[in-house]
């Protein structure tokens, strides 16, 4: 692990991917990025077009000026928005323990200049919902779908407020995705091992549940790369399962694959992974 990317856009969700994107950092030793985009939108103001003939040449003439000062205004607040929201981040990181985060502000569309920053990151820190997170209380940030399908590096979704990372959950189903997840922690086995893993797998509801090969399998590669693992077999339906099951033992990280197979196989727009999202108070860390 090398670099964590924590993408902000300055709204009430971003100190949680701020101190989670700490968090990871300080465990996995880990270089901070973060990304704030300038929307290019926010540059620009309605075209005048040819105004002349309809409200004359003089008026035409001072509205073009007022729009074009107004445009420069606008220019010079998003630039000092954008120092602000940076500046409040480096704060946040600094008080986290991290002295050398590198701040980015481009100027376009988060998803396009996303892709050129994710790539030469090692994952990912978005916050659950954006800017408009008191205005749509039961819907996800709008970037999320957009980054969680098209990045190839895992994705943490993180809530509004911190807290401590003791217990995580891994959903596991099999999947090449799931076996990923278990790749990723035993390499970064290091700085995580001092947290509790869970190993959870949900059959059917109408299937009997029970321990396979695949999941002890599991639990020996995790258990000899340092971890306590306690491993589950329940059946039921998916979303509910897991969701009761962080409630009940207090799991601080769901990690799922947004890929995968059987009762937790869909990406964001599936049922299981959104619903989970949604619904769930703690940070989820997705694969592909």
């Amino acid at each position: 692990m090398k670099t964590i990317l924590m993408c902000s856009d300055g709204s009430a969700f971003s100190e949680g991917i701020y101190r989670y994107g700490a968090w990871f950092a300080n465990q996995l030793q880990a270089q901070a990025q973060v990304l704030f985009v300038t929307d290019i939108r926010s540059q620009k103001v309605v075209s005048t077009g040819n105004l002349s003939g309809s409200i004359g040449l003089g008026a035409s003439d001072q509205l073009l000026k007022d729009l074009v000062d107004l445009e420069h205004t606008k220019a010079k607040l998003n630039k000092k928005r954008a120092r602000l929201i940076l500046q409040n981040a480096d704060q946040v990181l600094k008080a986290e323990g991290l002295n050398d985060a590198e701040l980015l502000n481009p100027t376009g569309f988060l998803v396009d200049c996303f892709h050129d920053y994710e790539e030469q990151a090692d994952m990912v820190v978005i916050g659950k919902r954006g800017e408009a997170a008191e205005f749509a209380s039961g819907h996800l940030g709008a970037n999320i779908d957009r980054i969680v399908r098209s990045s190839t590096k895992p994705c943490l979704v993180t809530p509004k407020t911190f807290s401590p990372i003791e217990r995580l959950l891994l959903a596991y189903d099999g999947s090449p995705t799931s076996k990923r997840v278990v790749k990723f922690l035993k390499s970064n086995a290091a700085g995580l091992q001092a947290v509790e893993i869970h190993l959870l797998t949900v059959a059917k509801p109408d299937a009997e549940a029970k321990p396979s090969k695949e999941l002890a399998k599991t639990t020996d590669q995790l258990q000899q790369a340092g971890f306590s693992v306690v491993t589950s077999s329940l059946s039921g339906d998916a979303e509910k399962v897991i969701a009761d099951y962080v409630e009940q033992h207090q799991i601080s990280l769901l990690l799922m694959g947004a890929y995968g197979h059987s009762r937790i196989r869909h990406l964001v727009i599936g049922s299981t992974t959104v619903q989970l999202l949604r619904s769930s108070h703690i940070p989820v860390l997705l694969f592909r």
